[in-house]
């Protein structure tokens, strides 16, 4: 079993340590922005779609600095390193407009600073690689929210969430996900999936893809793909058959139409694109079915990476480019 293997069946476990945790003395919101990029950023994308089947408003920022409008909102730093550029630089945009906020982190440079201006700091258990992390930064992130009063109680979603995630790590999971590595090998893997829940689902995959799998992946969501991506697929008919591998997600709570437009989506592209798989989610609350859905995509992207020979862990590329960033004139890595 590879190092990624074991790190994705820690993942229940993940969950279980957020629904227990203990946060600081959170400052009151009525809504935030969750900052952070990549492994650590989908835990704000995970916060915006819980927030938004609650009637809560949670923002996502993956950029430098924060939106202009954020003096008003609590601002949630995610960064499993502690040292990411982006992420430090909207702390330093919050404390410049007096915005609380919060660090999630392992340490480094956010913790240093959240200590520094007596911000919360939630410390999360370290992980080789932030996107192995998930279940704690999502996790913690959550039950920030849900301290800042932003979010109602998650303790009992994050526990369901690992009883399906177990679950489905117990055979079903990576029984799907080795059939649809089988079709997805040597091609680009492109990830369909509903508005809200799945979206984030066919983000995480995707992410996944390029990371694990070390492969190019890109994703989209119904409805919006079936006003343009649709016709992508028709004037090169070969190029689809040959090198591309579409993932339809579905989760039960889609609107029913959306659902219609999936079926009727892969009943006209199946001439012209090879369908590798289809995927629905299990539970029965939000956060157990999008996280039913993202386990197999973590798997997939393992299996795949085993396929091509590759060690799922590093990620060389990102290194270089951040020594480099770091090189330049102004870089702070």
């Amino acid at each position: 079993m590879s190092e990624m293997r074991d790190l994705i069946a820690t993942f229940p476990e993940q969950l279980r340590w957020a629904a227990g945790l203990v946060t600081p003395s959170i400052p009151p919101a009525e809504s935030a922005i969750v900052a952070g990029m990549g492994g650590s950023g989908i835990a704000g994308d995970v916060a915006a779609v819980v927030a938004e089947a609650a009637s809560r408003r949670v923002t996502v920022h993956k950029a430098y600095g924060l939106p202009r409008w954020v003096a008003g909102d609590l601002v949630v730093a995610v960064s499993h390193s502690g040292n990411t550029e982006e992420t430090l630089s909207g702390v330093q945009a919050a404390a410049a407009v007096g915005a609380p906020w919060v660090a999630v982190t392992t340490g480094g440079r956010l913790q240093g600073k959240a200590v520094a201006a007596g911000a919360p700091v939630v410390a999360i258990p370290f992980s080789p690689q932030p996107r192995a992390a998930f279940g704690y930064l999502a996790g913690a992130v959550l039950r920030v929210l849900e301290a800042a009063g932003v979010l109602p109680s998650q303790a009992g979603a994050l526990e369901e969430a690992a009883d399906v995630v177990a679950s489905a790590l117990a055979g079903p999971a990576h029984e799907a996900a080795a059939a649809i590595a089988g079709r997805l090998a040597g091609r680009v893997t492109v990830i369909y999936g509903g508005t809200g829940l799945g979206a984030v689902a066919a983000n995480r995959w995707k992410t996944q893809m390029n990371e694990n799998g070390k492969a190019p992946a890109y994703w989209s969501s119904l409805p919006e793909l079936d006003h343009n991506e649709i016709v992508g697929w028709t004037a090169s008919p070969q190029l689809g058959r040959d090198s591309i591998g579409v993932v339809f997600l579905h989760d039960g709570a889609d609107h029913p139409r959306v659902a219609l437009r999936a079926r009727l989506t892969g009943e006209l592209i199946a001439p012209v694109v090879a369908i590798a798989g289809e995927v629905s989610s299990v539970g029965s609350g939000m956060l157990a079915r999008l996280l039913s859905l993202t386990i197999v995509g973590d798997l997939v992207s393992v299996e795949l990476a085993e396929r091509a020979g590759v060690d799922p862990v590093p990620v060389a590329i990102i290194e270089d480019l951040k020594k480099r960033l770091t090189d330049q004139p102004g870089g702070s890595g």
